[in-house]
């Protein structure tokens, strides 16, 4: 047995360094498709497509048991690798920061264990292998797709460096925060910078509603609820001694709950328009709702972390990370439809190589292959390699 999972984990790696080498990024996700639905074809399995670049196939769709569902993302982010490992991106402009990669590669090694061990499972297990994770709501789509048609309860997870190798978290209730974004454009009367009288200048408005906007959280907001909002971009180009006509500020905003954006989102119209107006200048916000909040069902968040201590050990939780985490996931589409939970496991190894997730250094970390396989293969109920092996 060992051996036979030691080739499993060997295999899994080689096709995360694969998937690394050639990276594609939300609804562009046509090769790395052909290369999941060609490796289960020779493994006999029938897959259907979904949201296009997204695949779905089922072991033991006889078995009587429950029907769980195990979701791994594909997608890449438009980043300029800076890595260095030996199989750093070959498409300039693109890599795997956030570890997608190696999402796909594990549950490729679960999968293949399993079909090797189909007969014991004790219910249908879906795999689902779905694109546009990074903001293009692929959940959604292959929800709308029918990949949950039939499907009891889903399970996925996400590798996280500031959580230490070998902890995780997995709560009952929210892990992951909803978001959006924002922009808001400034129109004022531009003209000649020495005579700033005879302008409107949106400059120095849109200075001030970011400074308002980032008070938002220390100041409207009770210090029990976790928001975050973010003034990412400031865009007023002009020369240096004209005013310009407007001003044009981005953000994003991290909510704990859903059910917080109306009352954030209406903040930050009413600090907008009022602030402008204290200027002398116009303000049009756009709001741009993205995603939900990923939040655990609580029989299934225990299934996860039952099999979370059984595979990595009774300390397993991480008490130092406060959940939800303001990171978002399309999870959420998932369990808006059916009972499942979602995990962080981490990779850090606490060292100054532990990159974030979206920086052009990041890598995946290969030694979470194994034990993110097994879990899956015990929330599945199949026979789950030792330790040892």
């Amino acid at each position: 047995m060992h051996n036979e999972w030691q080739t499993i984990i060997n295999r899994a790696v080689e096709l995360r360094h694969g998937l690394h080498r050639y990276p594609e990024i939300a609804w562009s996700e046509f090769e790395t498709a052909k290369t999941i639905r060609k490796l289960l074809d020779e493994l006999g399995l029938r897959w259907r497509e979904c949201a296009t670049t997204g695949t779905a196939a089922t072991l033991a769709p006889e078995a009587p048991g429950a029907h769980i569902a195990l979701r791994a993302d594909i997608d890449a982010l438009p980043i300029r690798e800076a890595s260095g490992v030996e199989w750093q991106s070959e498409r300039e402009g693109f890599m795997h920061a956030c570890g997608h990669d190696g999402h796909t590669a594990t549950l490729f090694a679960a999968l293949w264990w399993m079909c090797r061990h189909e007969a014991e499972l004790p219910g249908p297990v879906t795999v689902l292998f779905q694109p546009a994770e990074e903001g293009g709501h692929g959940a959604r789509k292959m929800v709308e797709d029918g990949a949950l048609d039939g499907v009891d309860a889903i399970y996925g997870w996400h590798n996280w460096p500031a959580i230490p190798h070998g902890k995780a978290v997995c709560p009952d209730g929210a892990v992951m925060a909803a978001n959006g974004t924002f922009k808001i454009t400034l129109t004022g009367r531009g003209g000649h910078a020495s005579q700033p009288e005879l302008c409107r200048d949106p400059v120095l408005a849109a200075a001030s509603v970011t400074q308002a906007l980032q008070q938002i959280v220390s100041r409207r907001l009770p210090a029990q609820r976790a928001a975050v909002v973010s003034v990412t971009s400031i865009d007023a180009r002009s020369a240096e001694t004209v005013i310009p006509d407007s001003a044009v500020i981005a953000g994003s905003i991290r909510l704990g709950s859903s059910s917080m954006r109306e009352e954030v989102e209406g903040l930050i119209r009413d600090i907008a328009s009022s602030t402008a107006q204290a200027y002398g200048v116009t303000a049009n916000v756009e709001l741009t709702p993205r995603y939900g909040a990923t939040v655990n069902h609580a029989a299934q968040a225990g299934n996860m972390r039952a099999a979370l201590a059984n595979i990595l050990g009774n300390d397993w939780q991480c008490g130092e990370t406060r959940v939800p985490i303001m990171a978002s996931e399309d999870f959420s589409y998932y369990l808006n439809t059916i009972p499942g939970a979602f995990a962080l496991i981490g990779s850090g190894q606490g060292t100054l190589q532990d990159y974030p997730c979206h920086n052009p250094r990041y890598d995946f970390r290969d030694s979470l292959i194994p034990d993110v396989a097994r879990v899956f293969l015990q929330l599945a109920g199949a026979p789950v390699p030792s330790v040892k092996a």
